[in-house]
């Protein structure tokens, strides 16, 4: 893979990681349509972009930093006051809790499931126009049905267990991550900031969990078996489109942020049903392999 290929796919990551429109199913097309998907090492292609996510894991921390220290802080001093019964936990040290409860089922799923992730079902490309147009249906039940009336503070151990369960379904590729945990948040009754604030906070430790172990898992092969997974040019496109990911995955939260305190989820809803729907015709007319 040469530099400019992965500064393509750095770019459609940063674009898509937040946006709710699926970044595994646009990485997996433009990267198809770059030829740089082999399907006989569909694993390969599992790491790449597990470990680009890293970029991206640089994007959402830098945006929430003052968030995360706050809510660190908050969670050592309040649960040491609360164990010591001095005093109960702020709202911002129960969000540190809610983020942690909410990341076990991805942990819990991606961990059981990892070979099946890493296979070829999941780059399946019927896999992913259903799973375009399914969250697509969902996402405007949850804009029609939802209240949109609480924030953070009104965040609970069971909404963080259902939107930690939703991240788990954004496993299936063409789900999206941050539309699965959107979707459920506006279920629960959030306003869509809320349930983007708290996508993206939950989203850290599932990026950085899976690209760190995906990274160890390259440096180790590279080096002690000779690079199985990822040759050099494949090292070099991994720095590039992870930075340029960190970039782009900047800008594409400070615009959803933005974005949805004016606006619905609906032009993404739209664009994940044409995609899915146009998929499905060339899959159905033979003029795309699955």
């Amino acid at each position: 893979m040469d530099v400019i290929k992965a500064i393509i796919l750095g770019i459609t990551q940063g674009l898509t990681e937040f946006i709710p429109i699926s970044s595994t199913a646009h990485l997996t097309l433009v990267g198809r349509l770059l030829g740089v998907v082999d399907s006989r090492h569909p694993e390969q292609w599992t790491a790449f972009m597990a470990v680009m996510q890293l970029g991206t894991l640089v994007a959402v921390l830098t945006y929430f930093a003052s968030d995360i220290i706050t809510i660190g802080q908050e969670f050592l001093k309040g649960n040491i006051a609360y164990l010591q019964q001095r005093e109960g936990l702020s709202p911002a040290a129960r969000l540190g809790w809610y983020v942690a409860i909410g990341s076990l089922p991805i942990g819990i799923l991606g961990l059981l499931f990892k070979d099946f992730i890493e296979g070829a079902f999941t780059k399946n490309l019927y896999v992913i126009s259903g799973s375009l147009i399914g969250l697509a249906l969902l996402l405007f039940l949850a804009e029609c049905l939802g209240k949109r009336n609480r924030t953070v503070n009104d965040l609970g151990v069971y909404d963080a267990l259902v939107i930690g369960i939703a991240q788990a379904l954004a496993l299936i590729p063409g789900s999206s991550r941050s539309g699965t945990t959107i979707t459920a948040g506006l279920f629960l009754g959030m306003t869509r900031v809320t349930a983007a604030r708290f996508s993206f906070l939950l989203s850290i430790p599932a990026i950085g969990a899976s690209g760190l172990y995906e990274f160890y898992n390259v440096v180790y092969d590279n080096y002690r078996y000779g690079g199985l997974l990822l040759d050099r040019s494949m090292l070099v496109a991994v720095v590039a489109s992870t930075f340029v990911s960190a970039v782009v995955g900047y800008i594409s939260i400070a615009f959803l942020m933005t974005f949805l305190q004016q606006r619905s989820t609906a032009i993404f809803i739209i664009y994940r049903i044409l995609l899915g729907l146009l998929l499905m015709v060339l899959l159905v007319s033979g003029k795309l392999e699955p």
